[in-house]
């Protein structure tokens, strides 16, 4: 799971195998894979970078 914030500050988290999409307007929109939307405010960069850290603490390292 990754910790993500609300607009409201508060915090949340988030299966990141679960994320289909991010949108940014101007807000960073996550669009889960049951079509739930999550508004956060981290940047892309930001939820990309703790989407790596997850996969590399758990064991999934994969070249692209």
């Amino acid at each position: 799971m990754i910790e993500v914030t609300r607009l409201d500050g508060k915090k949340y988290w988030i299966n990141p195998h679960q994320i289909e999409s991010m949108e940014q307007t101007p807000d960073l929109t996550l669009t889960l894979l049951s079509g739930k939307k999550v508004v956060v405010r981290e940047s892309p960069d930001e939820v990309i970078d703790r989407i790596v850290a997850y996969r590399r603490r758990i064991g999934i390292n994969q070249e692209l």
